[in-house]
């Protein structure tokens, strides 16, 4: 492997946040950019939040903040925004990841910002957004979830509502679709000059994320003769997105002689594929389906057949099969086994617990021929701060004891 710089080295990032929407700056960071972790006095409770507790710090805390740096500044001092506003001039952005407002109302807003640093890209991660109705409303990763209709509550044999295990969208999406904005802006700003202020709503991020649905509901508000469903189904218009794909078979999970499969032969060409596979080029002439995007819905005499002939092999034996012979079969596991496939071993090797705390997922993004750097543990409450007053921004020790005594960097026992 090649000895290249991170590929965000030289990148500065501010970040004043809360809880989950920190992992704005957790992207970046794994990236290789310098991101200071400005905190109050009594520190994010995100070391407390949640479950698993590891060693007395949470999990959530571990894998959010690792590769950044903590300094405590109380910024309702004088000093301690003072300080605060001398960081700024050396970043390239400020994440203010919390209800929206919360810097401006220090006097540390995006106008009062780009007085000393024109350049700076200044971005607002918030769980409503900054307009509407709900802006203002306290809320959690799941409320972006449960508006944007991606969960629905489960009704338990007493009657009662239960929240259903499912994959938190909002509250991952919206740090990603932030980092990408951030990065535009930098790029813009660097070449321009001129920064800019953009933000993100968690439940906005849901929303989009899940745009097949909605988008297919509002298209079929209009008349049949204009929007219809797909030639395989003679047109008729299926349900908006997987809840369409329900009574499938050919698109559809089976049982193997270990766990399940998904099979994904919707293709005309994979069907035939799979059906010379297995010996069984009857079951083509018989149902060869359409050309493109047929699932065989409702047949139940082929799903008998193939859950018959899935039930023959495991799991593993039917991934293989599906290369030789190309068509899509692919693995259903669980978040638990997860780790256990081949696949996850050869691409998602664990961050290593000695090094972080905790066992955890490596950023997804690949430089071929060099390897990103790992990060660093997710710092205590105000870890770095006399590294960064020292480093950043060039304060001797005289200088950071009279900001120690002046309360602008907490008070002991703050933490």
């Amino acid at each position: 492997m090649s000895e290249r710089e991170a590929p965000l080295a030289g990148v500065r990032i501010i970040e004043c946040s809360m809880l989950g929407p920190g992992a704005v700056t957790t992207h970046l960071a794994d990236l290789g950019a310098d991101v200071i972790k400005v905190e109050p006095p009594a520190g994010d409770y995100i070391r407390q939040m949640t479950w698993p507790i590891v060693e007395g710090v949470s999990l959530m805390h571990l894998h959010i903040s690792r590769g950044k740096r903590s300094i405590v500044l109380d910024l309702r001092t004088p000093e301690g925004a003072a300080v605060f506003l001398e960081l700024v001039r050396t970043a390239d952005a400020v994440v203010e990841a919390m209800r929206p407002g919360g810097l401006a109302r220090r006097g540390l807003g995006y106008e009062q910002l780009k007085e000393i640093n024109p350049k700076i890209v200044f971005c607002t991660v918030t769980g409503y957004g900054m307009t509407g109705p709900y802006r203002d409303l306290p809320s959690h990763g799941i409320a972006y979830d449960a508006w944007a209709g991606l969960v629905q509550p489960e009704i338990t044999e007493d009657g009662s509502c239960a929240m259903p295990e499912h994959p938190s969208v909002g509250i991952h999406a919206g740090p990603l679709f932030a980092a990408f904005g951030i990065l535009a802006g930098i790029t813009r700003a660097r070449a321009t000059g001129k920064g800019a202020w953009l933000e993100v709503a968690q439940s906005d991020a849901s929303a989009a994320m899940d745009w097949l649905r909605s988008e297919t509901w509002k298209a079929y508000e209009r008349p049949q003769a204009e929007v219809t469903g797909n030639k395989a189904d003679d047109y008729e218009r299926r349900a908006p997105g997987t809840a369409g794909m329900r009574d499938g078979v050919r698109y559809q999970f089976y049982e193997t002689t270990d766990g399940h499969i998904l099979f994904m032969a919707s293709e005309r060409e994979f069907w035939k594929n799979f059906c010379e596979g297995v010996a069984r080029g009857d079951l083509f002439e018989a149902h060869p389906g359409s050309q493109y995007g047929d699932h065989a819905r409702g047949n139940k005499e082929l799903q008998k057949e193939l859950a018959e002939i899935f039930r023959s092999r495991t799991t593993a034996e039917w991934v293989v099969f599906g290369g030789e012979v190309n068509t899509p079969i692919a693995p259903a596991n669980t978040p638990q086994t997860l780790a256990d496939d081949p696949q996850f071993a050869d691409r998602m090797w664990w961050l290593p617990r000695d090094r972080l705390g905790s066992e955890q997922i490596p950023t997804p993004v690949k430089f071929l021929d060099e390897d990103l750097p790992i990060p660093t543990k997710a710092p205590t409450v105000g870890q770095h701060t006399d590294t960064v007053l020292r480093d950043v921004l060039g304060y001797d020790d005289a200088r950071i004891a009279k900001l120690r005594a002046s309360g602008a960097l907490g008070q002991a026992g703050d933490q």
